[in-house]
């Protein structure tokens, strides 16, 4: 698959502090990249470097085909950012808004109609509601429509569900699986990571400790299943590498006598925090 970002041995210095050492990042055309982090670990620094908002120190970085330190109107016309919040324009309804924002991508390009894309982030209802008067979840769905509008070939994401109720945050994820473009998504929420992501990026401290699918990562960390459960009415807690022979061979040699049985595979929580902790550690 083609890449649409690479960076090598990316580097950002403040005064004479690191906040990235030698980080390199690809992502391939059409994924979601979800890259995971404690604060202070570098995230906001890459993405914003990668966006053209930030001159990076060292290092090389291409965005869609360009180093953006160097990109045009037309490239950044592909690119969609949608910030952790943003509060202006409320006084303006929802079509007229986005009516107005495509007419800046018309000279690069056929932009989304506005009536199209507010069917798409699922705010048909609201389009002649004011922007102030929409509803948190309604209006992470304006912001995405925002970043969305120049039909962009890489769109970004920052935090997108703070604050939301586990029922908007599971609207706002039914959007994103749906939307037809390559997407790089900060957040704090693993849960969030393991539905989402394609790929997970771990940075910490300015390195990336870990990368790969949700699965993958578990692997690295703890391979070891954890099994419970009761026989003969007394509870055992075995850890294994095999959780599906070992639970086989459980009933082969007990039958009815094994009761309230509990396969636990390693969560990307787990893995998160070990590879956090390990790191921490080391420093």
């Amino acid at each position: 698959m083609a890449l649409v970002v690479e960076t090598v041995g990316l580097r950002m210095r403040y005064g004479t502090k690191d906040v990235l050492s030698g980080v390199d990042v690809q992502v391939k055309r059409g994924e979601v990249l979800v890259v995971l982090g404690p604060n202070g670990a570098g995230k906001t620094t890459t993405i914003e470097i990668l966006e053209g908002f930030r001159k990076r120190s060292a290092g090389s970085v291409t965005v869609l085909g360009v180093d953006p330190d160097h990109a045009d109107e037309r490239w950044r016309a592909r690119v969609g950012v949608v910030l952790q919040s943003w509060r202006d324009h409320g006084k303006w309804r929802v079509r007229e808004l986005l009516d107005h924002f495509s007419r800046f991508y018309t000279p690069y390009g056929e932009p989304y109609d506005a009536d199209e894309l507010i069917s798409l982030v699922g705010l048909t209802d609201q389009a002649d509601t004011q922007v102030a008067k929409l509803s948190g979840g309604q209006r992470r769905r304006l912001d995405v429509a925002i970043g969305l509008i120049g039909k962009p070939d890489l769109l970004f994401l920052d935090e997108p569900t703070v604050g939301f109720d586990p029922q908007v945050r599971q609207e706002f994820h039914d959007l994103v699986r749906n939307l037809d473009t390559t997407i790089v998504l900060t957040t704090h929420d693993l849960a969030e990571a393991e539905k989402l992501a394609d790929r997970i990026l771990i940075l910490v401290g300015g390195e990336i400790v870990a990368h790969g699918t949700a699965a993958e990562l578990a692997t690295q960390v703890a391979s070891n299943a954890t099994v419970r459960f009761t026989k003969d009415g007394d509870l055992y807690v075995e850890s294994v590498e095999d959780a599906t022979t070992f639970v086989r061979e459980l009933f082969e040699r007990y039958g009815t006598r094994i009761a309230n049985l509990e396969v636990h595979q390693p969560r990307l929580e787990d893995v998160y925090l070990a590879m956090v902790r390990d790191y921490e550690e080391a420093a």
